[in-house]
This record gives C-alpha cells, sequence and structure tokens, in this order.
C-alpha cells in the first residue's frame, strides 16, 4: 500500500482537516457502528452514508451500494465488514486502485469453531438417528464409533479454518485440511492442491467447508466431489452458499450417499420458502448465524490498521483480487 512520508502528511492533514471516514453498513444498528467506529479512532471525524463525503481517507463499507464510490475517489483503503469479499468484489464501481482490507476474525473464529463442533459432534453421537427413533417410538441404542476413525477434513485453511482445527483436535477428532497451497498446521494432516483433492476427500467422514467464493470455488460441492465422500458422510458449510450445487446436494443425502448435512449459508437469503432444504429430514439450516460480525472487535481492529497504514507500515488481510480473497 504505497504511502506519502509521515511528516508530509501529517502538516498537510492538521493544515486542512482531521482525519475522515466514511462508514456503511447495513441493517438497525448503524448508529452503533458510527458510535463504536468513533470511540476506537477519536482523531477521525466518523461519517455515515448517505452523508456527502468528496474528500474522504477511508472507506469502511458492508455491501455498498454502487453509487458510494462515486463520492469518495481519494481514499486511501476500504475496509470490509467482514471476512468475505465476494459481494464488495462484485460491485462493478468499486475502484481498481484501492486496497481492499478484510476482516481477520475480529471474534468470528470462536464463534464458527463453536457451531462445527456442535455439527461434529452431533455426526458422531448419531443424534440424527436418536431423534428419528425417538419419532418412531423405537428404544435402540446405536454402535459404538470409535472417534480415531471418524476424520474431519476442512475445506480451506485460513485464519478461520485453523481455528476450527484447533477446537477439533482439543475434541481428540482426527483432523485433515485441503488448501490451495500447502500448510502445515500442527495436529492437521494437510493435503493441497486439485492432485491431492480426492485423498484428502477419502479421509472426511466430515466434511467442513469454509473456503472464499471465487471463480475457482463456486459449485465446488457438486456430485462428483460428493460421491469421492465416504458413504454416509456429513457435509458442514459455513463459508458462502454458491460453493454448493442444491440439486446435487439433495441427491446425495436422497441416496444416502451422505447421511446429513448442516447448512448457513445459501445461495438466495433468506432461504426461499419453497426451497427443499426447508423440508428435508436429513438437513439441519441456520439462517447465516454462524458468526455474527462482532461490532466491537471488528472497529478495534480497523483502527488499528487505519493508524498502522497513517504510520506508513504495512496492514494484513490486503485482498488479492485476482484469487477473490
Amino acid at each position: 500500500m504505497p504511502d506519502a512520508p509521515r511528516e508530509e502528511r501529517s502538516r498537510s492533514r492538521e493544515a486542512l482537516r482531521p482525519l475522515r471516514v466514511l462508514l456503511h453498513v447495513t441493517g438497525d444498528d448503524a448508529a452503533h457502528w458510527r458510535e463504536a467506529l468513533a470511540g476506537a479512532l477519536p482523531e477521525a471525524q466518523v461519517l455515515l452514508w448517505p452523508e456527502r463525503a468528496d474528500d474522504v481517507d477511508y472507506l469502511v463499507l458492508w455491501r455498498p451500494p454502487a453509487e458510494l464510490f462515486a463520492t469518495a475517489p481519494r481514499a486511501r483503503a476500504i475496509f470490509n465488514l467482514g471476512a468475505g469479499v465476494d459481494a464488495i468484489l462484485r460491485v462493478p464501481t468499486l475502484p481498481r486502485d484501492i486496497p481492499v482490507v478484510r476482516l481477520e476474525d475480529a471474534g468470528m473464529a470462536a464463534q464458527m469453531a463453536d457451531y462445527v463442533t456442535l455439527a461434529v459432534l452431533a455426526a458422531y453421537r448419531e443424534q440424527q438417528v436418536y431423534a428419528e427413533q425417538q419419532r418412531a417410538g423405537k428404544w435402540e441404542r446405536r454402535p459404538f464409533r470409535d472417534k480415531r476413525a471418524f476424520g474431519v477434513g476442512l475445506l480451506g485453511l485460513g485464519v478461520l479454518g485453523q481455528a476450527v482445527a484447533a477446537a477439533l483436535i482439543a475434541r481428540e477428532f482426527p483432523v485433515y485440511g485441503w488448501s490451495r497451497v500447502r500448510k502445515a498446521l500442527p495436529g492437521v494432516t494437510t493435503f493441497a492442491g486439485a492432485g491431492e483433492l480426492e485423498s484428502f476427500l477419502h479421509e472426511a467422514q466430515v466434511l467442513v467447508c469454509l473456503l472464499p467464493s471465487t471463480p475457482d470455488t463456486r459449485g465446488i460441492i457438486d456430485a462428483r466431489l460428493l460421491a469421492q465422500l465416504p458413504r454416509g458422510a456429513h457435509l458442514v458449510n459455513i463459508a458462502r452458499g454458491d460453493l454448493v450445487v442444491d440439486a446435487d446436494l439433495v441427491a446425495a443425502l436422497d441416496r444416502g450417499q451422505l447421511a446429513s448435512a448442516t447448512l448457513d449459508v445459501f445461495h438466495e437469503e433468506p432461504l426461499p420458502p419453497a426451497h427443499p432444504f426447508w423440508r428435508h429430514s436429513r438437513v439441519t439450516l441456520t439462517p447465516h448465524s454462524s458468526a455474527v460480525t462482532l461490532i466491537d472487535e471488528s472497529v478495534a481492529q480497523i483502527a488499528a490498521k487505519i493508524r498502522r497504514v497513517e504510520q506508513g507500515l504495512p496492514v494484513s488481510g490486503i485482498v488479492d483480487r485476482a484469487r477473490g480473497y
């Protein structure tokens, strides 16, 4: 991220105006976001879209409208209020020459680790089978399952995937991880690249999808991939809905290739009332709630990064637009 000399920027800013940040959020908590950001960055003037801000230094955004970028051509960086950046990268007016910075964790990793751990434990202890037996008035214990043979495969090993891995290792599950490029993680057997994907899938009694949504990953959970999992495997998707081919997933559940699917994200949200996931006996769904963006943690991270940029220091989380994350 190119920067002018620190002294030159400081003299220029003191002569002209304070630091200015433009905030855009959706929902009813815009005032809370503004107050929190102003508190975390007291040296800045925080403007809330659609306040006009033709001369702002930074943009802090969630699902911005296309017209927003016409009002802030001089911004030095764009901070996305989320780990996933697929939505902002699709905005046609997104300036090409302004760095986009994503959130890194900000309290989401622990939430996702809890969600996945719950889903994995439910699959391992066959809670869905017991629920079906209860409805049928059937009293029957399931055979003991050796946890050492119940592998969990993490499709994606970023910041969130690593937190999930640590939580599952603590529960003594064997953990396998796949990523585009090879990573070494304590306690995780790792695979990398297209050539090792099939071997990875063969180990996954539970497949947890943690990949970003990019042109390379959309539709990756299709009939061919699902057929490579052990029969009776489980799917957990907390990444993005467009990674899954819905019809292929329903077919795999219906024929018993998959025992269950726990889904938190969907192609269209809210999930349309007529969608088959609502009524499928082997699907557990939640309304994109596996991890919510925590306001105080998020603005603290953004404020710290803005200060680093102002000091001419590098920041992490800059998005590689070619890769989509």
